[in-house]
């Protein structure tokens, strides 16, 4: 077996990646506690930790060489997103990386801006595009949106506005606004026919790869609030997480979150080296993610008991983080329709070929 097909089956950390997710998560100890992302809550965005955030190259790591970034893998992106999940960091950096990743595939990146994370871009991550207005995560900052334009046979636009749209109250907590297409300032179409349909399925899959770490992050996390909670609750002389009843959900939280990350390292790998062999492995790691992360912490908080409905608990605001974030890019059902659609289509091709 030679090295490149070992690694279609392994998917373990280099020293490289544990020095890339131990730095970023020091940088988030530091700078991103909860009363700190209680603080963004009314507008869903910590300036000063954004700032922060780029100073450390997180937003130019993600764009390739030629436009001056980094050049990092997808692997290396979701180690990022994962600690992003971990804190609920309230910065909008997995829709800015996506887009302005989108940007330079199109050849459209003209702006250090946006490399340097100076100007931020948003990104509609909807399976289906729509006509008319849509909610985007990050659409109360951004300086420009990528969107698809319904009325156009799904052709990718890049949008500005002159004022931007007032942020929407979500149980995720997000920066999210009503954004119209027909009602932007400046509008470019950056691609459309075959090249947009590809190119813009390609950003949803990132997106939803990153998505999934962060809920990744988000679900371990929860899973050390409950458990260190367990430990130090007695009931009847012992701790409570020696019970079944708080143990076992423990595990399955434990099951999930390894799960979770090895379906994500392996969707990423693909997408960078084979991205045409699997292409249902980045939407299932979205979905998996998005129903999993809710049942966990909805546990955790129940472990909790009457502390961890408490609005101060820090267990209340990964829930709400939990449900939210993964409805951000629409129905994940949508996302499971379009995974099955992969499927039944290799199917088919798979009993053509058999057939001839």
């Amino acid at each position: 077996m030679d090295r490149f097909e070992l690694r279609r089956l392994d998917y373990s950390l280099t020293a490289d990646h544990v020095d890339l997710q131990t730095a970023y998560r020091q940088f988030f100890t530091s700078h991103c506690d909860i009363e700190t992302v209680r603080a963004a809550e009314p507008s869903g965005f910590d300036k000063s930790l954004w700032e922060r955030l780029c100073a450390m190259g997180a937003t130019t790591m993600a764009l390739p060489e030629s436009v001056g970034g980094d050049g990092a893998t997808l692997v290396d992106l979701t180690l990022v997103a994962e600690e992003i999940g971990r804190a609920l960091a309230p910065v909008p950096w997995i829709d800015h990386v996506v887009a302005s990743r989108l940007l330079a595939r199109l050849g459209a990146l003209d702006s250090q801006e946006i490399v340097q994370g100076t100007q931020l871009v948003a990104f509609d991550p909807q399976q289906v595009a729509p006509s008319g207005a849509r909610l985007i995560p990050a659409g109360s900052l951004a300086d420009r949106v990528i969107a698809r334009d319904g009325e156009e046979d799904g052709a990718i636009v890049l949008l500005q506005f002159s004022s931007l749209p007032a942020k929407v109250d979500n149980i995720g907590k997000l920066p999210m606004a009503w954004v119209d297409p027909a009602g932007a300032d400046n509008r470019v179409v950056l691609a459309s026919g075959d090249t947009a349909v590809v190119e813009y399925q390609r950003a949803l899959d990132e997106w939803r790869l990153l998505t999934a770490s962060a809920l990744v992050g988000l679900v371990e996390e929860t899973m050390t609030i409950a458990a260190e909670f367990a430990k130090s609750r007695h009931t009847l002389g012992v701790p409570i997480g020696t019970l079944q009843g708080i143990s076992h959900p423990l595990a399955n939280i434990a099951i999930t979150v390894q799960s979770g990350r090895g379906l994500a390292r392996r969707a990423a790998w693909f997408l960078d080296n084979e991205p045409a062999e699997r292409p249902e492995l980045a939407p299932s790691a979205f979905v998996f993610m998005a129903e999993e992360a809710a049942k966990a912490a909805t546990m955790a908080v129940h472990i909790q008991g009457g502390l961890g409905v408490s609005a101060e608990a820090a267990a209340t605001a990964y829930l709400v983080r939990a449900r939210g974030w993964a409805l951000a890019g629409g129905d994940p059902g949508a996302t499971a329709i379009h995974i099955a659609q992969i499927v039944a289509a290799r199917e088919s091709r798979s009993v053509q070929k058999k057939e001839d």
